[in-house]
């Protein structure tokens, strides 16, 4: 099984390797491959709907000929879901998006969830997703620790800080707003998963790992998204994708 990792931003080989690092081999199948691929170019902040259309635009040309290359899975690493539905009406295997599978695990888990963020300006992704899985009334809280991170780097630094202060975020979820499950708002703050889980005392969802192991679940089963919901278009301009401009 061959799994297509949408890293949305043009890592090089180092950068590439980081994000890997959330693949959760040790539950993996030892046929199930997990090939992290990075965008051709990208924009660097997510802090506005302009640049979750960029991000839209550079998850989708790296997906759409995923069939043909032979995956059989597709996900983006981002908890925004970028282009998720896109990707969906043009591909038959199953695409999944880390936001989307973390909100339906939280209520597998639970009744309310928080989300979790770096950053308060990146509260539009969620209200976005939230909007569109129709999920309000399942999410008790969007909250910030407001915690610059690099992409590419993720925690540098004094990373027991860091984790600290999303896990006390965390806490005034459950403790101030309801919350009975935590949802990590980016697969950038992965390496905060375990810390968090351990210190919380309710479960914390780790998106991209989730997604992963639902995306093997999901071959193995012989399911995937529905073509009714997502009907394939009638014209493929899959050729007009070409022109969108790489990175320097």
């Amino acid at each position: 099984m061959r799994i297509k990792y949408i890293v949305p931003f043009p890592f090089g080989a180092a950068g590439v390797a980081r994000r890997a690092e959330q693949v959760p081999s040790e539950i993996l199948g030892v046929d199930t491959k997990v090939e992290c691929v990075p965008v051709r170019n990208a924009s660097y902040s997510g802090r506005s709907y302009y640049d979750s259309f960029v991000f839209d635009m550079y998850v989708a040309d790296a997906g759409i000929r995923a069939e043909e290359e032979g995956y059989d899975a597709v996900i983006m690493d981002s908890a925004s879901d970028s282009a998720l539905y896109v990707l969906r009406a043009r591909l038959s295997i199953p695409v999944l998006g880390p936001g989307l599978v973390s909100y339906a695990t939280a209520i597998m888990l639970g009744k309310r969830f928080a989300i979790i963020a770096m950053l308060e300006e990146h509260a539009h992704l969620y209200e976005k997703t939230l909007d569109t899985y129709h999920l309000w009334e399942k999410c008790a809280s969007i909250r910030a620790a407001n915690l610059d991170s690099d992409y590419e780097s993720l925690f540098t630094g004094d990373r027991e800080a860091a984790y600290a202060a999303l896990t006390d975020v965390g806490r005034a979820a459950v403790e101030e707003d309801g919350a009975d499950t935590i949802v990590l708002g980016s697969t950038t703050m992965h390496q905060a998963g375990e810390y968090m889980n351990a210190h919380l005392g309710v479960p914390v969802i780790n998106p991209g790992p989730v997604a992963i192991k639902m995306a093997e679940t999901l071959v193995q089963l012989g399911l995937s998204h529905s073509k009714v919901a997502f009907p394939s278009p009638p014209t493929n301009y899959d050729g007009m994708f070409g022109s969108l401009i790489g990175a320097d």
